[in-house]
């Protein structure tokens, strides 16, 4: 473990404010005409604007007061489209806008009202917007006009659409889709189809996998279809040739993508040259650039990737790293050179910076997979094993990626250790693991975190007897499960997290209503299954206090879950505090109370833990 010289005093440490403040995210790069366009999270408001780079500098797009945002599924993505003339965004409330960028005038093209947009893109050949829109709980591909507003049904009848990909000579149109219970990362179908000059869609076929899985990301080059599909245990790239048949591409088995939470993901892109794409290995994020001669990784200081585009032949993406704030760059496929463009500013108390020590637990046999994840240690010279926060990531179908976190450095810089496990379920580590989750949520990522904390402990890195837990959304489950089952906690937080499934099956949005039967089984046949892991039920055997956070407008883990909770451990005489936000959803964007968090968990830990403050 690294040594990291002492923060000993107030002014080397950030603080709660300093940790949540002033550090903007980049989302949906997106290119047109060379101009290059993407999304930027405002650090204060958490509101999301639009910006725009070319020859006359940078400025951000005037989308109004409300912002841009899909709420499409819940998780959104593909929240703005370019065309040469015009560009189409979502705003917050689900309006769709279009600003003519010949007069730049705004232009409310659809109003908002019981419907989301999301996958929006781009039909260069036809001058119009292509997108998947849900009115009243039924989704389906549109094309939008720019002239009038006027959506036009493309394809309609399935639960789910992706965002839609087009050939360059706008022709061909490709586009997954999956059905109820399942989600995108479980089983989907791909459809390929044959548009007219009008754009119509005369025919539309599915083209099935040799064997079951999921896909993702489809794309073309020239009239080539390509595809991720993990049917072969990885998410890798095929190119399906016109007699349907799968081709690999040499490529590592390695995923080659993440969970397509969001809709318009991009993690490879075809130059001139060749692909450029993103794998995984060990949950760090590594691109590369291949062609017929090989491949070779660039851009080694960064730990992951996400929005795959090109520029001049030259490959731009988002990067994020463990010691720098998020960027994005260039890449040239000649050099393999990178040139910042936006972003990428070293964080504050540089000097202090903790970066990521990656963790790999052998395997048991009681436990078939390694289990990884990436150790944080304290900045301190005490020569005793530190107290450790435990992290559950949310998903669960998600993962934990080695990227700089002013949250985590603020914990480093007070003495604690913090370990992000990517316990079973979590994705990056191919599909068998991913899929290892189902029926088993609450028990497996449980035992996992029971089995990291062991590990660690036994080789000095933390203290064992101090540790606490904590997770976002479903990873507050997993905390609240794995103090069920018997973990010894100083305290547990969690934060918007699952307490009962049973009733967030009934109340949770539709994009996630089978997943949880997925997780834990159909509750018709497996109630039993069900009531042995469901927290609200087992609050007596909670022995560590808890505290909870919950924001009030929150669609996917409704408020009730936590005021259930809460209460169930105090009609047990625990002891519990529950801290809400009015203007919350589903994660904390606003900067003030993101800080009120840390400040609040900071107390409480230290309370629970004895430990002396500052």
């Amino acid at each position: 473990m690294q040594k990291t010289p002492d923060c000993s005093s107030e002014a080397d440490k950030l603080s709660a404010e300093q940790a949540c403040a002033g550090f903007r995210q980049f989302a949906e790069l997106s290119v047109c005409e060379g101009d290059v366009f993407w999304l930027a999270s405002e650090p204060d408001s958490g509101q999301v604007r639009l910006w725009r780079a070319g020859a006359a500098g940078k400025a951000a797009i005037d989308t109004g007061p409300d912002g841009v945002r899909s709420r499409l599924n819940g998780y959104g993505g593909g929240a703005f489209a370019v065309l040469p003339d015009f560009v189409f965004w979502v705003s917050d409330a689900q309006a769709l806008w279009c600003l003519d960028r010949r007069t730049g005038q705004r232009r409310l093209l659809v109003p908002a009202g019981g419907q989301a947009w999301g996958g929006l893109t781009p039909d260069t050949v036809r001058n119009r917007l292509l997108a998947v829109r849900e009115v009243d709980g039924c989704q389906s591909l549109v094309a939008v006009t720019p002239d009038d507003g006027i959506a036009t049904a493309l394809h309609t009848g399935e639960d789910f659409y992706s965002a839609p990909a087009l050939s360059a000579d706008g022709r061909q149109i490709a586009w997954y889709s999956w059905a109820l219970p399942d989600m995108p990362w479980y089983r989907t179908r791909l459809w390929v189809g044959e548009l007219d000059v009008a754009g119509r869609l005369l025919t539309s076929t599915t083209i099935d996998p040799p064997a079951p899985g999921s896909v993702q990301q489809p794309g073309f080059v020239g009239s080539d279809l390509w595809v991720l599909s993990d049917h072969a245990g990885w998410w890798q790239p095929f190119h399906i040739r016109e007699n349907g048949r799968w081709c690999g591409a040499q490529a590592p088995n390695l995923d080659h993508a993440n969970a397509p939470w969001q809709l318009a993901e991009s993690h490879s892109c075809h130059l001139n040259t060749g692909w450029a794409r993103v794998c995984y290995r060990d949950g760090i994020g590594e691109l590369w650039l291949e062609n017929n001669d090989g491949g070779r990784r660039v851009a080694v200081d960064f730990t992951d990737f996400r929005s795959l585009t090109c520029r001049d032949e030259k490959l731009l993406c988002i990067a994020k790293s463990a010691c720098r704030l998020d960027a994005i760059i260039e890449v040239c496929p000649v050099t393999g050179n990178v040139t910042v463009l936006q972003g990428g500013d070293v964080p504050p108390v540089a000097g202090h910076l903790v970066r990521p020590e990656p963790v790999n637990v052998p395997p048991e046999p009681d436990f078939p997979f390694p289990l990884q994840g990436f150790l944080y240690p304290p900045v301190s010279d005490h020569p005793e094993p530190p107290p450790i926060i435990v992290v559950a990531h949310g998903g669960p179908t998600s993962a934990a990626y080695a990227v700089y976190n002013p949250q985590v450095q603020f914990w480093c810089q007070r003495g604690f250790a913090v370990v992000d496990v990517n316990y079973t379920g979590s994705t990056g580590f191919g599909r068998a693991y991913r899929m290892a989750l189902k029926g088993r949520w609450g028990r497996a990522d449980v035992e996992d975190m029971d089995r990291m904390i062991r590990y660690l402990d036994a080789g000095g890195y933390c203290d064992g007897s101090r540790a606490f837990i904590q997770g976002r959304s479903s990873g507050g489950y997993t905390a609240l499960m794995a103090a069920v089952s018997g973990g010894e906690f100083c305290a547990l937080a969690s934060l918007f997290g699952v307490s009962d499934p049973l009733n967030l099956r009934k109340a949770t949005h539709r994009f996630e209503s089978g997943y949880l039967d997925w997780l834990l089984g159909d509750p018709g046949a497996s109630g039993e299954n069900w009531r042995s892991v469901t927290p609200t039920h087992l609050a007596e055997r909670i022995a560590c206090p808890a505290i909870f956070f919950q924001g009030l407008q929150d669609p996917v883990v409704v408020p009730e879950q936590t005021r259930q909770m809460a209460a169930a451990l105090e009609a047990q005489g625990k002891t519990v505090e529950v801290h809400v936000f009015e203007d919350e959803g589903h994660g904390f964007r606003q900067a003030q109370n993101q800080a009120s968090v840390l400040r609040n968990l900071l107390r409480f830990y230290r309370h629970h833990g004895g430990m002396a403050t500052d």
